[in-house]
């Protein structure tokens, strides 16, 4: 390869060191929880120095957006059905399933607050954005089969809040009949049924 085209290594370095500090968050999150988790304990449980993990995610809030992008994009890809309420319905049991499972409460308090004191805050995390680009595309591909699809105000009012108000203040998930009932709701309200 050229200078002007360097060689990129698949993976190396750079991913070792994104998935070792990704896991020790992780870890950290279960173990000490999330009030005791900052970037001093990811250091030292993952094995990369202090400003590496600054250098490269710049606050906590940062490098928590990048865990939660991250496990979202892999663990909970966006239904791709072949139909808006089965699509919908996809989309609205996984959401349940991920609230409720062991990086529920990492996805819902960052989804709350995202911050802690002394950080900047962002209005909107990253995640959090790249989720709804993920939800317009699937809502896009509806209308483009001739579907008439709800706005991504509207599914995350509907369908998306309610799943994770379940979520905080039950503490388990929202159960399937309920989670079909919130999308049944979203298409009704929206005269999408």
């Amino acid at each position: 390869m050229t200078a002007e085209h360097p060689a990129r290594r698949p993976g190396g370095r750079t991913a070792r060191v994104r998935a070792a500090v990704h896991q020790a968050v992780i870890d950290l999150l279960h173990e000490e929880g999330w009030d005791d988790l900052n970037v001093a304990l990811v250091a030292e449980r993952s094995g990369v120095h202090q400003t590496t993990i600054y250098r490269r995610w710049g606050t906590l809030a940062g490098l928590i957006d990048d865990v939660v992008t991250e496990r979202l994009t892999r663990s909970s890809p966006v239904p791709d059905t072949g139909t808006l309420r089965g699509d919908l319905e996809a989309y609205a049991l996984q959401v349940a399933d991920d609230v409720s499972g062991p990086l529920g409460p990492v996805f819902v308090r960052a989804a709350m607050i995202g911050t802690r004191d002394g950080e900047e805050t962002t209005p909107r995390q990253i995640y959090l954005l790249e989720r709804a680009v993920q939800l317009q595309a699937m809502l896009d591909r509806a209308r483009d089969r001739g579907e008439n699809p709800p706005t991504l105000l509207e599914l995350m009012e509907i369908v998306q809040a309610p799943l994770y108000f379940h979520a905080i203040f039950f503490g388990r998930p929202a159960g399937t009949d309920h989670t079909l009932t919130l999308v049944d709701r979203l298409l009704a309200l929206t005269g999408k049924s």
